[in-house]
C-alpha cells in the first residue's frame, strides 16, 4: 500500500485496530522523513504499542537473528511493542533481504513495525524485500520539495502556526524571497518558521517582518543548477552558482553537469536534425523526468551552430577548471562557470547573437 505523506495523518487517525503492521519510510528529505516517522510513532503509543525496540543495521555482518527475535518474543513491560529497522545504506545484503521477507511473514497483531530507509533506485523498489514490506504494510516515499512548489509549501506550514502572508503580489513576493532563502535546505526552512512563530503573534505577517527574520541558509545542490538554467531562470541560476562556490563545492563537478547538459542538447538537436520526432531524439539521448521537459522546450529553439559554440566554451572552461588558460577567458574557475552559465542562458531564453558574443567578451 503506497501512501503520500500528506496522506498520513488522515491514515493514521483510523481506529488502532485499522493500523498497518509494518510503516516502511524512504526518502532523502530529512525533515519530512523525520515527521513521517514521528507520526507513525505518535499513533503506535496512542494505539498501546508502548514498548520500543531499535535495530540499525549497519554493515553486511549485522546479527538478524535479534530482530527476528524480537518480533517473535512475548514483551515483558507491554502488551504491544512498536520495533524500528533502520538501514541507513538501503542495502540490507543477500541475508538481510531474507531476513525481512521472512520477518514480514511472521508478524502477529502484537508487534508493529517501522522501517527507515534512503532514498531507493528502481532495483531497490523493485526487490523481493521491499516488494515484501509493501505487501505487508505500508510505505511512505517522501521526496524533497521542488523550488516551484516551495511558497505553497511555506504558506501551508505559515497557516499551521496561525500565521499568513498578504493576498495578491505583495504575499506572493514574501513566500518567493522566503523560498530563496530556504531553498534545498528544509530543516532549516522548518526552523525559520518557528521563528517566525516565536517573534510574531498569529495573523498577517509584513514582507518587512519575514525580512528581518529569516536568514539565507539555503543549500543548493549542483544537479538542479542544471534545471534552473535550461528553465532560464537566471536570477536563480547565478545565485546558485554564488551558492555552490561560497559552499565548497568542486568547480569540476559543476562544470560537468553543466557540459553534460550542453551535450545532450547536442545529441538531441543533431537527431532532431536527422528528421527524427522529439520523443524518439529525447529517448536516445537518456533524457528523462523533469530535465525531459526543459529539454523539449530548448532543444527545438536551439540550432546546430550555436550548440557547437557551447560545446566549444564548455572546453575551455574545462580546460580553466583544470588549471589551464586561455587567453579571452577569466582565469578563475568561478568566473568562467559564470560566463558559461549566461551563455547556456542566452542560448535557451532566445536572445539571438548573445553565445557569439558571451564567448568573445
Amino acid at each position: 500500500m503506497q501512501l503520500r505523506p500528506e496522506q498520513l495523518d488522515s491514515h493514521l487517525a483510523r481506529p488502532a485496530h485499522e493500523l498497518r503492521r509494518i510503516y516502511t519510510v524512504h526518502g532523502d528529505e530529512p525533515l519530512l522523513a523525520q515527521e513521517a516517522c514521528d507520526a507513525i510513532r505518535a499513533a503506535a503509543r496512542a494505539a498501546g504499542y508502548s514498548e520500543r525496540k531499535v535495530f540499525t543495521v549497519s554493515g553486511a555482518h549485522f546479527d538478524w537473528s535479534g530482530v527476528l527475535g524480537a518480533a517473535q518474543a512475548m514483551s515483558l513491560f507491554a502488551d504491544r511493542q512498536l520495533i524500528e529497522i533502520r538501514i541507513p545504506s538501503g542495502k540490507p545484503g543477500k541475508e538481510g533481504s531474507e531476513a525481512l521477507q521472512r520477518y514480514c511473514e511472521s508478524l502477529g497483531d502484537d508487534v508493529l513495525t517501522l522501517v527507515q530507509l534512503p532514498r531507493l533506485d528502481f532495483q531497490q523498489v523493485k526487490s523481493a524485500w521491499f516488494t515484501a514490506l509493501d505487501a505487508a504494510g505500508a510505505t511512505v516515499r517522501v521526496e524533497p520539495i521542488e523550488r516551484k512548489a516551495l511558497p505553497a509549501w511555506i504558506a501551508q506550514r505559515l497557516a499551521r502556526q496561525g500565521q499568513r502572508v498578504p493576498g495578491g503580489e505583495p504575499g506572493q513576493r514574501a513566500l518567493a524571497f522566503f523560498a530563496d532563502r530556504v531553498e534545498g535546505n528544509l530543516l532549516a526552512a522548518h526552523q525559520e518558521l518557528q521563528k517566525l512563530a516565536l517573534l510574531h503573534p498569529p495573523g498577517e505577517l509584513q514582507f518587512e517582518q519575514i525580512e528581518a527574520a529569516v536568514l539565507d541558509v539555503a543549500r543548493y545542490d549542483v544537479f538542479k543548477l542544471g534545471e534552473a538554467v535550461l528553465a532560464g531562470q537566471v536570477a536563480r541560476a547565478l545565485r546558485m552558482l554564488d551558492g555552490l562556490q561560497a559552499g565548497g563545492e568542486a568547480a569540476v563537478l559543476v562544470h560537468w553537469t553543466l557540459a553534460e547538459d550542453i551535450r545532450g542538447l547536442a545529441r538531441v538537436r543533431a537527431a532532431l536534425d536527422d528528421g527524427k520526432p522529439l520523443p524518439l531524439a529525447l529517448r536516445e539521448a537518456r533524457v528523462w523526468g523533469l530535465k525531459e521537459k526543459l529539454y523539449e522546450r530548448a532543444a527545438p529553439q536551439l540550432a546546430g551552430h550555436q550548440l557547437q559554440h557551447l560545446l566549444e566554451a564548455a572546453s575551455i572552461c574545462d580546460g580553466i577548471a583544470k588549471g589551464l588558460r586561455h587567453p579571452d577567458w577569466p582565469t578563475d574557475a568561478w568566473a568562467a562557470l559564470q560566463r558559461l552559465v549566461l551563455m547556456l542562458l542566452q542560448a535557451v531564453t532566445g536572445r539571438a547573437g548573445a553565445p557569439a558574443l558571451a564567448l568573445q567578451a
